[in-house]
């Protein structure tokens, strides 16, 4: 499909605003909740990221496609975005690694996109009045025909996701002969996490979600990684209990995005729905313990409540959003058991928060002596 003889699109939001545009990727029509992105560089790895399964997603930075795509820069099996906005859609791609272009990509795994849109408008209007279902559309051009099939979609507020992408069986990464067993319970986990621990000395098991505590524990591991991942972590308490029980073995325990909000949960705190979340490459934190602060990657939309943390005797804030001041990592009191709300292993984006591997590395060691 060439560039400039591409069909019309139409991006429709649940509040009844139209965007028309034209047509990328795929020619189809696919729904879901909008978001946007304000990273200006890793659109292969948002677009593979498991955490943004069921989501729509518009990305602030202009180009998109113009240094193509490569079989090294995934973060899944599949892209698992809903469907994509954005200004400029690169037919062509500059850089001599990539292994094809961005319009091949996504016409291979099937992902309905629109651009030559208004992306500020968009971005501005979801910072407004917050994250909504949306649906894009190069094949229906009715708005009402729309509208009639974006009532259908369900929010996200509620709904339970980590089941689409958790890993079906059990897996093995890295080095057998490693100093350290984790097991990661997969709830949507990005590869470079597996990366981040192997690169650190773990032989790394990883189950799915819906894996019992006891089957976990046969394999008897040194630690438990709780990965990121997509949905409503209030709808799931089968999760929640298993991390009870990770954490009441006296391991280490370590968990990311949406495994820190379940072990939130785990422990009597109630997590709630953004008005628009965190997404890019660029959001402050402060390390509460240190004073210091970190450039981080995040994808979220839920948080977990910063009132109940802070009433919670057994739990310490050790982690804050400086833009909002939400709840961005916790810790146990006397216990090797962690949490962040943010992507420590971001790949590309900043490497200031790597040390938390190093952090979890360390307690394997301890509790080991």
């Amino acid at each position: 499909m060439k560039y400039q003889n591409r069909p019309d699109a139409i991006l429709l939001l649940q509040d009844g605003t139209v965007f028309r545009g034209k047509a990328a990727g795929k020619i189809g029509t696919t729904t879901g909740e909008i978001c946007f992105n304000t990273g200006m560089t890793g659109y292969q790895e948002i677009f593979t990221d498991p955490s943004y399964f069921g989501q729509i997603l518009v990305t602030a930075h202009v180009h998109i496609g113009n240094y193509g795509v490569s079989d090294e820069e995934v973060e899944s099996d599949s892209m698992k975005i809903s469907g994509l906005v954005c200004k400029y859609f690169s037919p062509n791609f500059s850089r001599p690694s990539a292994n094809g272009g961005i319009q091949e990509y996504f016409e291979k795994n099937e992902v309905v996109g629109i651009s030559d849109v208004d992306t500020r408008a968009i971005v501005q209007h979801i910072r407004d009045s917050g994250a909504m279902n949306a649906i894009i559309s190069s094949d229906e051009l009715d708005v009402e025909v729309l509208k009639k099939k974006l009532a259908l979609v369900p929010s996200m507020e509620g709904l339970e996701l980590s089941s689409k992408v958790s890993t079906k069986e059990p897996f093995f990464f890295g080095d057998e002969n490693a100093d350290h067993r984790v097991a990661v319970l997969d709830i949507g986990v990005k590869k470079n996490i597996l990366r981040c621990l192997s690169d650190r000395g773990c032989y790394l098991k990883v189950f799915p979600m819906d894996t019992s505590f006891e089957e976990i524990q046969k394999w008897n591991p040194d630690g438990f990684m709780i990965s990121n991942g997509p949905g409503d972590p209030a709808v799931m308490p089968k999760v929640s209990a298993t991390v009870t029980k990770m954490i009441d073995s006296g391991s280490p325990v370590f968990g990311i995005c949406l495994g820190h909000q379940v072990m939130a949960i785990s422990q009597g705190i109630a997590t709630y729905k953004m008005h628009n979340g965190h997404r890019g490459i660029n959001h402050p934190i402060k390390n509460l313990i240190t004073g210091k602060c970190e450039v981080t990657s995040q994808n979220h939309g839920f948080v977990v409540k910063r009132e109940d943390c802070e009433k919670n005797d057994a739990v310490e804030i050790t982690h804050v959003h400086l833009n909002d001041n939400t709840v961005a990592g916790l810790r146990l009191k006397g216990r090797p058991v962690f949490s962040v709300q943010y992507h420590p292993e971001s790949s590309p984006g900043p490497n200031d928060s790597r040390y938390l591997f190093d952090q979890f590395v360390g307690s394997l060691k301890m509790v080991e002596a």
